[in-house]
């Protein structure tokens, strides 16, 4: 069976093409007034118009044709000046409940035309602490991700670490200033090099600042550092070894970080992995006349006629390259290694004009072929004044610190809510922090990405009103009911026509594939946290109004228990499409 929308799509379609208009008329949608009816389709007032017709005459035509459909509707009524209102008749809605929980996918389909996606995000650097400003793309990318799967791409998501260039000759010469006596420096050495990192995440974190700035206000130390830089790109060895040091260091706390998270990435790979093809790729571009020399610089030309562009700058003067290069290093890796259909940037939206001339520069030289190229932007995290969010002291916030205080928020609001009362301290260790990832992401993927958002945690935390805490408490109150209905050996049964609250909750049930069709073609996974807030809430008054383990008939209960069952698994899969996992109990 379809999803409902489209089935009714498909029967209006039928119906409008039935009376000599065309199918494209019959879009339904749900009702704006859902006093009146259920759904509703406006295509008569429109079709109207390519015939000279009343729509209201045009509308009556159509509901005429449809009526003919009696298994599918109770209702066909036109309203005002040619509206067609639709309500589902009930037994149809009970054979349509009963697919969605035969279904493994509950009746979302799967794509048509599968593309091979990757996804790029995380942005992370080597020897730098993940910000919060880090929180926005590990929870967006990783959504989108799980989204693309469950439709059907076949993805490889990739953290694309920044670990190249002169942050890294910053950090040699500043390791090099403070232990010279560091075998790593030692030019004649010829190895083995020690199997243990003579820094660790902590050292890296002071280390990089203050290297940065002491490079920044001396020319001498900035020369210094870019002479290890050149040094390190040509592989001296000792230099080699101490950089895999800082990568492997940096990348074991971030992946302990991000498990806490639970965002995963298929490949880790940076702007080192495709250096050793940058001047095979810039020879080409400069041979094909698509890259050329502008005061001693190697650009690509990006801009279109009349507009005031800059070009993407490839290299410097002095021959030493940019994140351009490296970005389009790296879409020909993707394209013609990874053999990629498609490729998602999921990078702050302040990026839009670097992320314009990369994608115009890797159209304009072939490298990008037949390859979708999308920048997926997204806004800031700010604090109360409106501005990025920052600590008290006014430093940038660790996206560390920020999950332990959103654990420990976390732990007292249950403490208020009598949540895992009677837990071991493990037990309810293990609930806070899953309550905390589910109040951070959601709080991030609730709001339309590309838009700005308030940081709140106190208002993020609590278990009511559009959190992720409240989602996890209606989930894990489902758990619960269905346990208790077992333990009286009542169990779930085939679907009855519904007759009040239940009615309700399988029309939200069944705007779940038109959720996830939205959330993956706007590449917006606001359109799932919509869609899980108001099925918890749909239930919550099918609950109130349907006393199920007080229900003495039998085959009413057992229905309004299949129900329950299908909304907590639909609501499970919608929660794990944003990255959130429900505990068992609460």
């Amino acid at each position: 069976m379809q999803p409902l929308n489209d089935l009714l799509t498909g029967l209006l379609s039928d119906a409008f093409a039935r009376c000599g208009f065309e199918p494209k008329y019959g879009q339904v949608v749900p009702s704006q007034r859902p006093d009146l009816c259920q759904f509703q389709c406006n295509g008569a007032l429109a079709a109207a118009r390519t015939v000279q017709q009343n729509p209201r005459e045009v509308a009556q035509i159509v509901a005429a044709a449809i009526a003919e459909r009696e298994v599918y509707f109770a209702k066909v009524e036109i309203a005002g000046s040619g509206y067609i209102n639709l309500t589902v008749a009930d037994e149809f809605l009970a054979q349509y409940a009963a697919a969605v929980a035969a279904d493994a996918r509950l009746l979302c389909p799967p794509s048509t035309a599968p593309a091979r996606v990757v996804l790029d995000f995380g942005g992370l650097n080597i020897a730098k602490a993940m910000h919060v400003g880090h929180l926005r793309s590990s929870a967006i990318g990783d959504s989108l991700q799980r989204i693309f799967r469950f439709v059907g791409d076949s993805v490889i998501s990739d953290i694309h670490l920044g670990d190249w260039g002169t942050p890294m000759g910053m950090l040699i010469y500043e390791l090099r200033r403070r232990s010279p006596t560091l075998v790593y420096f030692d030019a004649a050495y010829i190895g083995p090099y020690p199997d243990i990192s003579p820094v660790d995440m902590a050292d890296l974190e002071e280390i990089y600042p203050e290297a940065a700035a002491r490079c920044a206000a001396n020319p001498q130390e900035m020369q210094a550092a870019l002479e290890a830089t050149t040094e390190l790109q040509a592989g001296r060895p000792g230099y080699r070894a101490l950089w895999q040091h800082f990568h492997d260091v940096s990348v074991g706390a971030m992946q302990e970080l991000l498990d806490r998270l639970g965002v995963h990435f298929d490949l880790w790979y940076g702007e080192s992995d495709v250096h050793e093809r940058i001047p095979a790729l810039l020879q080409r571009l400069r041979a094909a006349g698509s890259a050329v020399l502008s005061d001693g610089a190697l650009v690509v030309s990006v801009a279109e006629e009349g507009e005031d562009m800059p070009p993407l700058l490839l290299a410097k003067s002095d021959g030493s390259y940019l994140y351009g290069t490296t970005d389009l290093a790296t879409i020909e890796e993707r394209v013609e290694d990874l053999e990629a259909e498609r490729v998602l940037y999921v990078v702050d939206k302040r990026q839009s004009l670097h992320f314009e001339q990369l994608f115009r520069a890797a159209r304009r030289t072939g490298i990008a072929h037949s390859a979708a190229l999308e920048h997926v932007a997204f806004g800031t995290v700010n604090g109360p004044d409106g501005k990025p969010f920052k600590t008290r002291q006014g430093g940038v916030m660790r996206l560390a610190d920020l999950v332990d205080m959103a654990i420990d928020e976390a732990g007292k609001r249950m403490n208020e809510a009598g949540v895992a009362e009677g837990y071991t301290p493990v037990e309810q260790q293990a609930v806070a922090e899953k309550v905390a990832v589910a109040a951070l992401k959601f709080a991030d993927l609730a709001n339309y990405r590309a838009s700005n958002y308030v940081f709140d945690l106190d208002k993020f935390t609590r278990f009511e009103g559009r959190t992720g805490p409240y989602l996890l408490y209606a989930a894990v109150r489902i758990k619960s009911l269905l346990r208790k209905a077992a333990d009286r050996n009542f169990y779930a049964g085939p679907f009855v026509p519904p007759t009040g609250a239940d009615r309700d909750l399988i029309l939200q049930i069944s705007r779940f594939p038109d959720s996830v069709r939205n959330a993956y073609v706007e590449r917006a996974p606001h359109h799932l946290c919509e869609f899980a807030f108001e099925l918890a809430q749909v239930f919550s008054r099918f609950y109130l109004n349907c006393p199920i383990l007080t229900e003495p008939d039998t085959a009413l209960r057992e229905s309004w228990l299949a129900l329950a069952q299908l909304c907590l698994r639909e609501l499970k899969v919608t929660l794990g499409l944003l990255g959130i996992e429900v505990p068992e109990r609460m």
